[in-house]
């Protein structure tokens, strides 16, 4: 049997958060129908990652439905994966950087009405986190390859710097007046809404359930099977 796909997603207190999350992983499921894939968060809605692990039997592969590496991928995940020791479980990468959610990122711009030559703003959550950072700011270069060239500045909602209004009033500064702001954020939610506000040019939707997402989710997967075990994972299998 294929080991069971776990989504797992950050967990939000908007309410339409859980509802963006469960319909990716119904495009994920119609994109490989015999696949188990089951849903479980690291904080604040249910069912809670743990609450997953411990209904699941077999192997299981850890897909974060996070944008790049970071305390949750790196610490809560692993940390996790280790107390449901009645599984053989492994991590998959976050979703990002890649093509696949360049292109999302591009589509719903459009979907936003983006004008081609616009300066864009990637607003993403934010973390202390250097290799998070590393990650948000390569999706950045790789959108502004895809949007011809145009300035495409990484900024965050928290915990990182420049913020999402600093990035704006840089941009302004150097004659982008009606920059976009691209929604690096898989679900709506507080930052998500927050980023929105902030446009003086058109806002972007969040991630949600665009298909290339749901790609990218079973890409995950895939890598996962097709590498071959460390020696940490073969220890604890």
């Amino acid at each position: 049997m294929q080991p069971t796909l776990v989504a797992v997603a950050h967990g939000s207190r908007d309410p339409r958060a859980l509802g963006s999350v469960r319909a990716l992983l119904d495009r994920v499921r119609e994109l490989r129908p015999r696949l188990d894939v089951r849903l479980g968060h690291i904080e604040l809605n249910r069912p809670l990652l743990d609450e997953t692990l411990a209904g699941a039997t077999g192997s299981a592969v850890l897909v974060p439905l996070l944008l790049s590496r970071g305390h949750h991928v790196k610490r809560d995940l692993p940390a996790a994966a280790a107390r449901a020791d009645h599984l053989r479980t492994r991590v998959a990468a976050p979703l990002g950087p890649h093509p696949l959610l360049v292109e999302a990122l591009y589509e719903r711009l459009l979907e936003a009405s983006w004008v081609p030559g616009t300066a864009v703003v990637l607003a993403a959550a934010g973390s202390r986190d250097r290799d998070a950072a590393d990650d948000t700011r390569r999706t950045a270069a790789l959108l502004s390859e895809r949007l011809g060239g145009v300035p495409v500045v990484a900024a965050y909602a928290s915990a990182a710097a420049p913020g999402v209004p600093d990035a704006l009033r840089a941009l302004a500064a150097h004659g982008h007046h009606r920059t976009a702001v691209a929604s690096y954020f898989t679900a709506p939610g507080r930052f998500a809404a927050q980023s929105a506000a902030a446009a003086p040019g058109p806002a972007a939707a969040p991630l949600g359930d665009h298909p290339a997402l749901a790609r990218l989710v079973l890409l995950r997967y895939d890598e996962v099977l097709a590498r071959r075990r460390t020696p940490l994972e073969l220890a604890t299998a």
